[in-house]
């Protein structure tokens, strides 16, 4: 009895340190796993298509490339398209994928309706150097958007328009700089709600640095709203654009697209933007006095 005694004491030992081992070995796996993705998160969030081509190579002739240069010694490349008289124009911050040649389609269709664009490419996309974040997407932003005063376009001409995730970028501009109103496409509320859906086993609200907090910022802008979202949006749910409407100061409007999914560039969603410019230009679309 006693050997067994024995012998059943050291097996349990053994199973508490073969337990203990696993428990250290999953802590470190998961710590250096948080490690990486603290370390490596923009390349999680940024997307960029490097390559620099030309507006002539993309079919808009009527469109010239614009470096400007920021304070910190970077290069951004825009290219811009004026508007016609009497027109206004888009200031166009795009999402965290592709490049401006891939969104010629876009441009080539409101430049045809005679409105103005002014498309900004993030840094390490489309030829621009640096690297992106928040903080300089939003800087850049205004940036582009001084280009445009600075080119003779007033303030009242001016429309912000946010593609996914420039729809932060687009906000946090509207809260600074004066602007005719705001076009979210495929908005969301902030990034930190988005990444927690998709890390769920993460400390996404610790860990995360490009937090993109849009619906904290709507609140701040006293301009027309228009938000477009698709009800199958695959990549931002369509709850989180009917959130940040219900967070907007008026006058506000949102169009839900039935099957839609993430950022529509078609007919449809192309005459429901134009239907709310013609508004928005008209004197239409007036909120109350803040």
């Amino acid at each position: 009895m006693a050997t067994w005694s024995a012998n059943g004491t050291r097996t349990k030992a053994r199973m508490l340190l073969a337990l203990k081992a696993i428990l250290i070995f999953a802590v470190l796996a998961y710590m250096t796993v948080v490690a990486v993705m603290y370390f490596a998160q923009r390349r999680f969030m940024y997307f960029p298509e490097t390559v620099r081509a030309s507006p002539a190579a993309a079919g808009l002739s009527r469109v010239s490339e614009i470096v400007i240069p920021t304070p910190d010694g970077e290069k951004l490349i825009a290219w811009y398209g004026k508007a016609r008289p009497g027109k206004p124009t888009l200031l166009y911050l795009h999402g965290n994928g592709g490049s401006l040649a891939f969104r010629s389609g876009t441009m080539r269709k409101y430049l045809d309706d005679g409105l103005g664009m002014l498309m900004l490419a993030y840094r390490g996309y489309s030829g621009s150097t640096g690297s992106p974040s928040e903080a300089a997407n939003i800087a850049d932003a205004k940036l582009a958007y001084d280009t445009l005063i600075k080119d003779g376009v007033r303030p009242e001409d001016i429309i912000l328009y946010g593609e996914s995730l420039g729809s932060g970028v687009a906000i946090r501009v509207a809260t600074e700089k004066k602007v005719d109103g705001v076009i979210l496409d495929a908005p969301y509320t902030s990034i930190v709600e988005l990444a927690v859906a998709q890390f769920p086993w993460l400390p996404v609200n610790l860990l995360l640095q490009d937090r993109y907090e849009t619906i904290k910022h709507i609140r701040d802008v006293h301009v027309p709203i228009f938000i477009l979202h698709g009800d199958a949006d695959e990549v931002v749910p369509v709850e989180m654009g009917r959130r940040l409407y219900a967070a907007a100061n008026e006058p506000k409007e949102i169009k839900i697209i039935p099957g839609g999914g993430h950022v529509i560039h078609d007919g449809p969603s192309f005459a429901f933007i134009d239907h709310w410019i013609d508004r928005l230009r008209a004197g239409k679309l007036k909120g109350p006095p803040h």
